[in-house]
């Protein structure tokens, strides 16, 4: 049995999916598409609601969208694999391979600015390349970049602390460039994404119109309105921002993470050098987070998880990753307040625990014949509910909650059809009768829950 079809990662991913389906629902987000990479297999995947309302195009796994700055993992990988070859050191002085680079003003008292400043965003440099282009979505090309770095000041000494800075990655981009002779663009694609098979991402800008890419949205205001958002071009911030690519191809890049050995085809990177992107080279004084090369680092739960995020009008987007469990979820959305990290975090906390217990020894057996006719979803005129299979046990959830597992009622036997109801929430249905009425077909047609009850819906 694959560790995909065991009852126990199949029931997490029910409640998984049964959360998402409800969640955008009631935010009315447009389009999500997730997947679950185990290892080297993606273990799960899949798309809920639109990547474009007005085409009423479902949203799926092979769904493109602009993944804005999770390009710059792929910007970080170009600087290792050079750095690899002997063609860098990640200690030399950026100005070393781009002699253009000088700043108005700056900090005396900081050490020289390094490649591994740009990739640990320890440098000091501003956010931004000194244009408005996240206001008026004109990005600038690097001949504009350049020439507003010498109105530019360094925001902090260099290794104060880190400071984000999408112009810093940008620079990384020329690095890849100057070093490796070819253009950025044409480095990534040839010895990052062929090699990993990744062949429906975009480097350079998509069309606007292409088939299969996200119509980006607007942010749902109080009105409940939401509209198409501007589609842009990152030009000369493309090595921060500007690919596009899909969970299908995405999870790709995920599999190299928990790969191990000598460089060679899709091992684009040695083990050890995955290694050590993905350890801390700059801590935060809570020791709670840092940055490794390029990637993001959190201790959660007892756990440390690397990654980024992704943010450029119309999207939100996240591939995050636990390198000891060898689990990883990318979640992409089509909107403005997608919030991926909020899918990632139920995913983490409900299907990763149930793919390490399939590891571990066999599970008892599934549920008794004839519950899954019970599955569904439920709808009174106070609440909507759920009835799925988690954990090996018949469960009732109000998906709608941020975490319906806080208020879970169990479902345990008592007469055929009937259950009595187990929950911690002393305001809800504990020790209640939760009886399952059927028609005639053998379908539910009613749920009583005590002396309410609520009926069937096929959707929310």
């Amino acid at each position: 049995m694959t560790t995909a079809a065991d009852p126990g990662v199949r029931s997490a991913v029910g409640l998984l999916s049964a959360w998402i389906e409800s969640q955008m629902a009631y935010s009315g987000l447009p389009g999500l598409s997730i997947g679950i990479v185990h290892d080297q297999e993606l273990l799960w995947a899949a798309g809920f609601g639109r990547a474009s309302l007005e085409a009423a195009r479902p949203a799926t796994p092979d769904t493109l969208y602009r993944i804005a700055s999770i390009t710059k993992l792929f910007t970080s990988t170009a600087i290792m694999q050079l750095r690899d070859a002997g063609k860098l050191r990640l200690d030399d002085p950026l100005v070393e391979h781009l002699p253009w680079f000088r700043l108005g003003g700056g900090h005396v008292e900081g050490p020289a600015i390094t490649i591994r400043h740009l990739l640990t965003h320890t440098a000091g440099l501003p956010r931004e390349a000194g244009l408005p282009y996240w206001t008026d979505h004109d990005f600038p090309t690097l001949e504009r970049i350049r020439g507003r770095l010498a109105e530019q000041t360094a925001a902090l000494p260099t290794e104060t602390t880190w400071k984000y800075s999408n112009l810093g990655l940008a620079l990384a981009g020329e690095v890849v460039a100057a070093v490796s002779g070819r253009a950025y663009t044409d480095y990534v694609v040839e010895h990052v994404l062929e090699p990993l098979g990744m062949r429906h991402t975009w480097v350079t800008t998509p069309p606007a119109d292409l088939p299969d890419l996200a119509t980006g949205y607007s942010r749902r205001l109080p009105d409940a309105h939401r509209a198409p958002a501007p589609f842009t071009d990152c030009r000369g911030i493309t090595p921060a921002a500007n690919m596009t690519t899909s969970v299908s191809d995405l999870a790709r890049f995920a599999m190299l993470q928990f790969r191990d050995g000598a460089p060679g085809g899709p091992q684009i990177l040695r083990g050890s050098t995955l290694r050590e992107m993905q350890r801390v080279h700059w801590l935060e004084p809570d020791w709670e987070a840092g940055w490794g090369l390029g990637f993001r680092i959190m201790r959660a739960r007892g756990k440390t998880y690397v990654g980024h995020g992704g943010s450029l009008r119309g999207y939100r987007t996240l591939v995050h990753l636990c390198p000891a469990d060898r689990i990883g979820v990318i979640v992409l959305t089509n909107a403005d307040d997608g919030n991926p990290q909020q899918f990632a975090d139920k995913a983490f906390q409900w299907v990763a625990p149930a793919i390490t217990q399939a590891l571990g020894p066999a599970r008892p057996a599934a549920l008794p014949v004839g519950w899954e006719r019970y599955a569904g979803r439920y709808r009174s005129a106070w609440v909507d509910v759920q009835v799925l299979v988690v954990e090996g046990r018949l469960a009732l959830i109000d998906p709608s909650q941020p975490d319906p597992m806080l208020t879970v009622s169990w479902l345990h036997p008592v007469a055929e059809h009937a259950f009595r109801s187990e929950t911690k929430n002393g305001f809800g249905s504990h020790a209640e009768r939760v009886v399952f009425e059927l028609a005639a077909d053998g379908r539910v047609n009613r749920l009583t829950v005590g002396d309410n009850f609520l009926t069937p819906v096929a959707s929310w």
